[in-house]
């Protein structure tokens, strides 16, 4: 955090939003945990996002090239509860976004790179899981659009996959490090849009509150953590968020 953001805190209380699959529903892209979620629904599409199954199997890595081509994420854009986290950003509130999401919507809304931490990374970049190197996703989809199945790495030939954490893979420790720096200082926590089962991103809700933070859930199925909430919002997310967050703008 800058002097000057320093400076704005003392003035303001910091906001730390931990956001989940719930927030970008209403942008076209399927909850994976909910009730109706993809993996309830298709189990067997959870190989295709499994770093064994991935590394292992090229048919399922095929399969996963295919998914990516075809996922929703291209088509969709920022709804309510986007922009209003980057309306909360843009009033002066300090802001930190920690999302379990991949797909790059909140920096489409307006919030700033640099205030927002992927837990998971980002299914906008594809990463070499032999050489480390990186390129946009858009370039990979183009060779797969142009033939390629299962397109390797340009610089060694070694597999490529999405810049995301597959189940099986850890979380980056920086990113995680600097997440729970966030939950311990910030004063007020919104956990939205998430089940607050997938660990360890689930327990900064639980360290916020144990370390002060005003704990504010807004999720439409119960959490393991609703106790510890000061405020527990069952409203669609698309209309609670904006109310919650453009309040907390105005003080």
């Amino acid at each position: 955090m800058s002097a000057d953001e320093s400076t704005e805190q003392g003035k303001r209380p910091l906001v730390a939003l931990l956001s989940g699959a719930g927030i970008s529903t209403d942008s076209g892209i399927p909850d994976y945990r909910g009730p109706q979620g993809l993996w309830k629904r298709d189990p067997e599409a959870e190989k295709l996002v499994t770093y064994g199954h991935y590394m292992a199997d090229a048919d399922v890595r095929r399969r996963s090239w295919r998914m990516r081509r075809d996922s929703p994420v291209w088509a969709a854009k920022p709804n309510g509860a986007h922009e209003a986290v980057a309306r909360l950003e843009r009033s002066g509130t300090p802001v930190r976004v920690i999302t379990q999401n991949v797909d790059g919507l909140h920096q489409l809304a307006g919030v700033p790179e640099r205030k927002v931490l992927e837990l998971h990374g980002t299914s906008r970049t594809v990463v070499c899981t032999g050489c480390d190197a990186r390129g946009t996703m858009a370039d990979a989809l183009a060779r797969v659009e142009a033939g390629e199945a299962d397109p390797a790495c340009e610089s060694c030939g070694g597999i490529l996959k999405s810049a995301t954490v597959m189940f099986g893979q850890a979380l980056d420790p920086e990113v995680l490090s600097q997440a729970i720096a966030v939950a311990k200082a910030c004063d007020v926590f919104v956990a939205v849009g998430t089940s607050l089962q997938v660990q360890p991103a689930a327990s900064l809700a639980g360290l916020a509150a144990e370390h002060g933070a005003r704990l504010i859930i807004v999720n439409a199925e119960p959490t393991p953590y609703d106790a510890l909430a000061t405020e527990v919002v069952r409203d669609p997310i698309g209309i609670a968020l904006p109310a919650l967050l453009d309040a907390l703008a105005g003080g």
